[in-house]
């Protein structure tokens, strides 16, 4: 059986709870792959749980491992890169060196750019970092993940329609972008918006109060695992969702204020939880009527 090709994960690291690098590994390696996980930062827990200490990195010790990561002599193992939250705004210049380098050797490598910045109340890294990202990453993604209200900022407007959120991930470049907290179709619901060449894929599920933080990071790491074990997207998309979904659900049940994930790690592998799939009107099918 060949060996799962290995991801690179770049993101935020927490002490105590499942966000960032925490969640994106986890579920990685519950699925079977080898994970490179590199820190942008290091908190002992997710902000909006209460002030605390920022471990940050030098500038220009980071952007040494990255060059340690393309010199690596074990880069013929790395499939995939997935980043997430950055730490200040030389992050995503340094990253992208990364990303061009391990394509140039490897043409078939994924790159999934979750772009952490903000959420319904706007962004929370300063815009300095939310830029780099936009002009850094986005345009070497061959998957984006933004959330509709991070979408909205990288657009420069409002998307208060499923149909505006298709219009500006087009504009934005990426070839296929999956959109979390779309605009639901089910009344009490929400969903995740793919587009990808001229499909437009709406996967919903039951709204659930008050989430713990964490669900895009695990999200993204899902839906890349998906595509890398050979789903077509719809199944990778319905997969993912339902596994977040099903997760969610049992961590709210608890209590708890943390995704559960060591409690459901089935929910990952082998979800159940019903998700409603919609075909929509993808923008250029309605340019080509």
């Amino acid at each position: 059986m060949d060996t799962p090709g290995a991801v690179i994960v770049i993101s935020s690291h927490v002490v105590r709870g499942s966000v960032g690098n925490r969640a994106a590994v986890f579920a990685l390696e519950t699925l079977g792959f080898p994970v490179w996980a590199l820190p942008t930062v290091v908190l002992p827990w997710h902000p909006g749980h209460g002030p605390s200490t920022r471990l940050t990195f030098a500038a220009e010790g980071f952007d040494k491992v990255i060059d340690d990561l393309i010199r690596a002599r074990w880069g013929a193992e790395v499939k995939a890169i997935l980043t997430g939250y950055f730490g200040n705004e030389r992050q995503p210049k340094a990253v992208a060196r990364l990303v061009r380098a391990l394509k140039e050797r490897n043409p078939d490598l994924l790159y999934v750019c979750d772009p952490v910045m903000g959420d319904l109340g706007g962004l929370y890294i300063p815009p300095v970092t939310a830029e780099a990202i936009r002009d850094e990453l986005i345009p070497l993604a061959n998957i984006a993940t933004p959330n509709r209200y991070e979408l909205a900022w990288l657009a420069g407007g409002e998307l208060e329609s499923n149909t505006a959120i298709m219009e500006a991930a087009l504009a934005l470049g990426p070839s296929r972008m999956l959109v979390t907290s779309a605009v639901p179709m089910m009344a009490g619901g929400t969903g995740n918006l793919y587009l990808s060449g001229t499909h437009a894929l709406l996967a919903e599920h039951r709204l659930i109060d008050n989430p713990p933080n964490g669900l895009g990071d695990l999200f993204s790491a899902l839906f890349l695992a998906r595509l890398m074990t050979g789903a077509d997207e719809e199944r990778a998309l319905q997969l993912a969702t339902a596994s977040v979904y099903e997760i969610l659900a049992r961590t709210a049940k608890r209590g708890s204020d943390e995704l559960t994930l060591e409690t459901d790690a089935s929910s990952l592998t082998t979800p159940m939880a019903m998700v409603h799939m919609r075909r929509l009107i993808h923008p250029l099918q309605r340019v080509r009527r």
